[in-house]
């Protein structure tokens, strides 16, 4: 059980390889949003807020909230409104069959603006207690649809059930189609990642399928 898993805690390098580490205070390489009071528990799960016991299950949660938060560029809670999404993306959001402006929050938005976002909220950020008694009184953060694949999302759902003992295991999210189907595709990650961050890409070839 890792106990702190976080965007700023999964390191990538120039050949596409990713690890899971744990900074802790070493604030020279992570923001100290991320690595303040706020930071460390805006990833932890509804369980451990609460006191109650926690297992691995614990991580899986944060890791589904990381993956929200590295597909939509910014920390999801609360989950950004159809406006926003326009401006992540680049263009309006309609879910699904409604063909209605998206909208990933369940409820009316709360006063408060999210830790990190894209600069058009003028709200004052959330404070810390209200985003904790968010995280573990209001639905989970969704991937916006028309988006990402319905594999993805689907994935990211079952590691975001509030309740552990209905959130999805490692043996079963190992199993799950998003994950069998990235093992067989060839994916060039490293060539994007160098391209992105303009970097000068190592010769040794990426993963590629087997």
């Amino acid at each position: 059980m890792h106990r702190d898993v976080k965007p700023s805690n999964i390191l990538v390098n120039s050949r596409g390889e990713i690890k899971l580490c744990d900074f802790g205070v070493s604030g020279q390489l992570i923001d100290s949003m991320a690595n303040s009071f706020v930071g460390t528990r805006s990833y932890m799960s509804p369980e451990r807020l609460q006191g109650t016991h926690y297992s691995v299950q614990s991580d899986i949660w944060s890791m589904g909230l990381s993956l929200v938060e590295l597909s939509i560029g910014r920390y999801p809670i609360p989950p950004p409104d159809a406006k926003e999404l326009e401006a992540i993306f680049g263009r309006p959001m309609v879910d699904g069959a409604e063909g209605e402006p998206h909208s990933i929050s369940p409820r009316p938005r709360p006063p408060g603006r999210p830790i990190s976002g894209h600069g058009m909220d003028s709200r004052p950020a959330m404070a810390i207690f209200e985003l904790l008694d968010y995280i573990v009184n209001e639905p989970p953060p969704k991937l916006p649809s028309g988006v990402f694949t319905q594999d993805f999302q689907e994935f990211v759902n079952k590691c975001l059930v509030k309740n552990p003992a209905e959130r999805a295991d490692l043996k079963m999210l190992m199993n799950h189609t998003f994950i069998k189907r990235s093992e067989v595709e060839e994916v060039d990650f490293a060539g994007w990642l160098c391209k992105t961050l303009r970097l000068d890409q190592p010769s040794t070839p990426t993963r590629t399928a087997v």
